[in-house]
């Protein structure tokens, strides 16, 4: 018990190192920065313009599509196979995107080393019904963006993406009974060319991802502007300062070679560059604020005997989805098919929730975090025995471990990173928990000392999720009026988030998106994503049936006020769980330490406390759709049509 409670104190002694009172305001978005030099780090390089002004666009000003979708990313890409596999035609569907290509995440993101974090037989999307074999066990992001390209493909979808495009305006018409959306749409060199356009769209998908804007910490001195070495964001990877191009797997980094590299950041992503620049940089420095949990990778080749066995059975993919979810959230009885880092996080349903705690009361907080902090103890002495073990230098290895519950921050795997600093070349600069403090032009200052640099690489993530708040069109960037011309924000301002399941609210028909909010969360997001795309299409679908065949327009699908709140009561009384996320070190899952304001007015908590994801987890989540749709009632819709 002695070390239990040592342990304990340490890691409230290490978060109170990282709070902060400007908490996200320590952070810039770097399309919004006032710098060009920041800005244009996120510019769209993959774009190949010439090829996409001579395609002949997909919408164009005046159209009627039944399914406006929008956002060709992972999510957007289920959406509208979910709905062809419910009935409808691809013609049927528009999807618009800002983006030169599909993909989402996988479009932009193409850093050295790129690989999903979740086994890729349950993340990849479609894997039952396209047939597709990942090549390795964690597929790497080249791979993963060609296929979620192939599916575009293989659905005839590829003439139905007007890409360069921003949705900058919704309004519902409730005599015609569609969204009036108006867009502008890129053309010419660097999509430079703007054109306006609206069309009116009888239903509208949101389909924004959870990161989806580059962040940069806010620097002192010259700002990271005023540094005069070369600068790249890991979102949106620089061959041209590097080497390398972004269709290999292996890119050969030659233009590091003699130099001295800064990485600024040590999460999910860094834990995949930094091996792979160790590899070519003369000097590679890494900025590390807070260390990340580090588990074994155990990377493998597909190995064809045992992928037949595997996806043996129609119905596969699925249950090996729900097989991950039931293990993180200690279902018993269910056995691990998966096997890996992530089924052995026993204490990972503190984030993502699961029954046995599914309504918790003020008074049982200190239990449960309790609870979880011992199922946790062990798994964490492995983690740092691990580093321990791995990482040769004693005092590196102390600073290379961390303290905090593993809930805290998505963890992270490789059998490459705690390796590399083992290399000569390699040095870990921990600023105690303070980031670095100052840009100068020749480089960077932590902990009171200049680190000279020629490349500066920023690893620094990406805005909250929980920054948007619950509202969807926020986090999609779009202003929607709904019935009454009134916004989603304007709607929830009384009461708080109110949508049935989370991808729904009233006085906005025909409108549907996807969150985590109100809804099942996963260590796998491919999970949640499907099972919310599988819903949409089959009420799409039903109250099209109902009004009288798919082709049927003027449809209204609304949610009951009566319905909505009853979820959303559900959710608010469930969300005293989530209590485990106080004793966190600040990360962008808890909002920088700001997830919870126990001295707000308890009107204000109670309206946030609608904002959660349903408590009693994913697959309890997926339980009560499944049974709500088997019931065939649509229970707490509203269907009109003409």
């Amino acid at each position: 018990m002695e070390e239990f409670a040592r342990v304990q104190q340490k890691y409230t002694e290490e978060a109170q190192k990282r709070v902060r009172k400007d908490g996200l305001d320590q952070y810039q978005v770097l399309s919004q920065s006032d710098s060009d030099r920041l800005r244009h780090l996120v510019d769209d390089v993959w774009a190949d313009h010439e090829a996409l002004d001579a395609l002949p666009p997909p919408l164009k000003d005046g159209d009627r599509p039944k399914f406006l979708i929008v956002g060709a990313g992972y999510g957007g890409i289920v959406a509208a196979v979910r709905l062809i596999l419910e009935g409808f035609s691809a013609d049927q569907i528009r999807i618009i995107e800002t983006a030169g290509g599909a993909g989402g995440t996988w479009y932009w993101n193409r850093y050295p080393g790129l690989h999903c974090d979740v086994e890729s037989y349950t993340y990849l999307p479609l894997l039952d019904e396209t047939g597709f074999m990942p090549s390795h066990r964690y597929a790497p992001g080249l791979e993963i963006r060609n296929y979620l390209q192939s599916v575009v493909k293989k659905y005839d979808l590829e003439d139905k993406i007007l890409y360069r495009t921003q949705l900058n305006e919704l309004e519902w018409d409730d005599a015609a009974r569609v969204w009036k959306a108006d867009m502008t749409s890129g053309r010419g060199p660097k999509g430079a060319e703007k054109v306006a356009l609206s069309v009116n769209a009888e239903f509208v998908w949101l389909t924004a991802g959870l990161l989806i804007q580059p962040q940069v910490p806010k620097l002192g001195g010259v700002g990271l502007e005023g540094f005069n070495g070369d600068i790249l964001h890991t979102s949106i990877w620089n061959y041209d300062v590097t080497g390398g191009s972004s269709v290999e797997v292996f890119p050969e980094l030659s233009k590091l070679k003699g130099k001295r590299v800064g990485i600024i950041g040590t999460g999910a992503t860094a834990v995949q560059v930094v091996p792979y620049v160790a590899q070519y940089a003369k000097d590679l420095y890494v900025f590390q604020r807070t260390p990340g949990a580090v588990y074994s990778r155990g990377q493998k080749p597909t190995n064809l005997e045992e992928w037949k066995k595997i996806s043996a059975e129609p119905g596969w993919h699925k249950a090996r989805m729900e097989n991950l979810a039931y293990n993180i959230s200690n279902t018993p009885g269910v056995p691990d098919l998966i096997n890996d880092e992530w089924t052995r996080q026993t204490a990972y349903s503190a984030l993502v929730a699961d029954p046995e705690f599914a309504m918790v009361t003020p008074e049982q907080v200190p239990e449960v975090i309790g609870t979880f902090l011992a199922r946790d103890a062990e798994n964490s002495a492995r983690l740092r025995a691990r580093i321990a073990d791995v990482v040769k230098d004693k005092e590196t290895a102390e600073k290379l471990t961390p303290w905090y519950p593993m809930w805290c921050k998505r963890p992270t795997f490789s059998d490459t990173y705690l390796e590399s600093f083992n290399r000569p070349n390699v040095h870990l600069v921990d600023t105690d928990g303070k980031g670095v403090e100052s840009a100068t032009a020749q480089g960077i200052v932590a902990n009171g000392q200049e680190v000279p640099l020629d490349i500066l690489i920023l690893a620094t993530g990406y805005k909250s999720p929980g920054a948007y708040g619950a509202d969807p069109t926020t986090r999609a960037g779009v202003k929607v009026l709904g019935r009454g011309g009134q916004t989603i924000a304007e709607r929830w301002a009384p009461t708080g988030a109110a949508t049935l399941h989370g991808y729904a609210s009233n006085g906005f028909p025909n409108l549907f998106w996807m969150s985590p909010l109100q809804s099942g969360v996963s260590a796998n997001h491919g999970h949640p994503l499907d099972v919310q795309a599988r819903q949409i299409a089959y009420v799409a679908a039903e109250a099209h049936r109902r009004a009288g065949g798919l082709t049927k327009n003027g449809i209204a699908v609304e949610v009951e006020v009566a319905a909505q709140e009853a979820w959303s009561m559900r959710i608010m009384a469930g969300a005293t769980r989530y209590a485990t996320m106080t004793i966190c070190t600040p990360s962008y899952i808890n909002n920088e330490g700001k997830v919870f304001d126990s001295t707000a007015p308890i009107e204000d908590q109670m309206k946030k406390a609608r904002s959660s994801p349903y408590s009693a987890g994913m697959m309890a989540y997926v339980d009560l759709l499944r049974n709500w749709r088997e019931e065939g009632k649509l229970s707490g819709m509203e269907v009109s049509f003409s």
